[in-house]
């Protein structure tokens, strides 16, 4: 299907992520609109756990996102982002990561994808497709700022690099440990295209060892902090205070549905 397809509507998709600003090519519609994707569409899996197979191709990730209102995982929510961002008139360039998170094995497959972006010379990764704790406005990637830190809705982010991994993107909490840093993923700078990431997507739906198939995974951030569901358990994050306070509740099947339309806008 074609990505000029004319029901995709730029202006709808904006209002779908709650986006009012301007489009000028600037760090600042770059930050805003990255913002804002995190804190209106979710990530969830529930289509894989359901067996829906899951499309890459721009009009249908428009429908389910924009017209249906529903979430997605990186190879959806970074795709049609990507679209975006090239519709306004940004310069992309996509790459694949490792996730290293939590990594099972010693090298992990490279299952998640990320954008680099170009702005007045200087370079940007944005990425909102990303559950976890993730950077939820762009970080600069520069070679002679190696280990700056920058602190995120109480976090602190750098990118190290790696011999093997590249550029790895580390974070720590500095209210649990202010000298643990975990890395998140890592990525090296072979550009990709829309066709490379079919194979990796069709992986993470059907392959036995996904861990998207293993049980809900839903994440939406606010502007105070994060709801998010992990199996039957559904948690409120508030940072409001000078600590973080997490609400948790252990929810029966009859009550997700409800959960996920209060919380998240989903309504299957």
């Amino acid at each position: 299907m074609n990505s000029n397809h004319p029901t995709l509507s730029i202006e709808k998709y904006l209002e779908r992520i709650n986006y009012n600003g301007d489009l000028s090519i600037s760090y600042d519609t770059l930050s805003h609109l990255v913002f804002c994707h995190f804190t209106s569409v979710p990530y969830e899996n529930l289509d894989i756990l359901n067996n829906i197979p899951l499309s890459l191709e721009i009009p249908d990730l428009y429908d389910k996102i924009v017209n249906r209102r529903r979430g997605g995982y990186c190879f959806e929510l970074n795709a049609l982002f990507n679209w975006l961002l090239e519709k306004t008139g940004f310069k992309i360039q996509n790459f694949f990561a490792r996730f290293l998170l939590n990594k099972v094995c010693e090298i992990p497959m490279r299952r998640h994808r990320v954008m680099k972006i170009e702005i007045d010379g200087a370079y940007y990764i944005a990425d909102v497709g990303v559950g976890n704790e993730v950077p939820v406005r762009p970080l600069q990637l520069d070679e002679n700022h190696i280990g700056q830190e920058i602190a995120m809705r109480g976090l602190v982010f750098r990118f190290r690099k790696d011999e093997l991994f590249g550029w790895v993107l580390q974070s720590k909490n500095p209210q649990k440990d202010p000298n643990e840093w975990k890395d998140i993923y890592g990525f090296t700078e072979e550009i990709q295209f829309e066709i490379d990431f079919i194979q990796p997507n069709f992986w993470c739906q059907y392959s036995q060892d996904s861990p998207f198939r293993v049980q809900n995974w839903l994440a939406l951030r606010t502007a105070t902090g994060k709801y998010t569901i992990d199996g039957n358990v559904f948690k409120i994050y508030d940072m409001t205070g000078p600590q973080l306070k997490i609400t948790e509740k252990i929810f029966e099947p009859h009550e997700f549905d409800d959960i996920l339309k209060a919380y998240f806008g989903i309504v299957l």
